[in-house]
C-alpha cells in the first residue's frame, strides 16, 4: 500500500496570521440559522476532488465531526444569552456555542449516511448552504466521548 501525501494547506505569516483553504462546501437547502431542526436536515459535504482518496474508510463510520467556518456571521460578541433567551444566563462567548466568535471555527457531530466518491450525506449537520468545509474527522469514542460530563443547567433551555 501507497502513502498518499498532500501538501500542508495551513500556512502561518510572520505576524502569526493563519490562512486556511476549505477543502469544499455544504449543500442542503438551508439559507439561514434556524432554531430549532437541525436535527432532520440532511447536507452534502462535497469535498474539492483532489481530496477525495483522504475519505477512504470513512464509510465505516457511523459519525463524522464536521468542521466549518461561519462564513455569514460577521459579528463577534464577547458576551450574550445563547440563542437570545432571556431565561439563561450572559455568558461569555467561550462559554457557548454561539457563532459571534473571535474566530468563526465551528464544529458540529453528526450521523453519516453514506459516501459517493467526494460527497458525503450526513444528518443533522447545523450548517448554511455554501458554507466552507475546514475538515472532517471520525468520530472515535476512545477520543470524542465523555463520560459524566458536566454542563450548567441553563444548557439544557437551549433548543437544538
Amino acid at each position: 500500500m501507497k502513502t498518499i501525501f498532500c501538501n500542508f494547506l495551513d500556512s502561518q505569516d510572520k505576524n502569526g496570521v493563519i490562512k486556511i483553504k476549505p477543502l469544499g462546501k455544504a449543500k442542503n437547502q438551508m439559507d439561514k440559522p434556524m432554531l430549532p431542526g437541525w436535527k432532520d436536515i440532511i447536507t452534502e459535504v462535497v469535498i474539492d476532488k483532489k481530496y477525495a482518496k483522504g475519505l477512504d474508510g470513512i464509510e465505516d463510520y457511523s459519525h463524522v465531526i464536521v468542521v466549518y467556518w461561519m462564513d455569514k456571521e460577521k459579528e463577534c460578541h464577547l458576551k450574550h444569552r445563547p440563542q437570545g433567551r432571556e431565561n439563561v444566563p450572559f455568558v461569555g462567548v467561550f462559554a457557548c456555542r454561539c457563532p459571534q466568535r473571535p474566530n468563526r471555527i465551528a464544529i458540529s457531530t453528526v450521523k453519516l449516511i453514506s459516501r459517493e466518491g467526494n460527497c458525503l450525506k450526513v444528518k443533522g449537520l447545523d450548517i448554511i448552504n455554501g458554507t466552507p468545509i475546514i475538515d472532517i474527522k471520525p468520530y472515535t469514542p476512545q477520543y470524542d466521548e465523555v463520560k459524566n460530563a458536566k454542563v450548567p443547567d441553563w444548557v439544557s433551555k437551549l433548543v437544538f
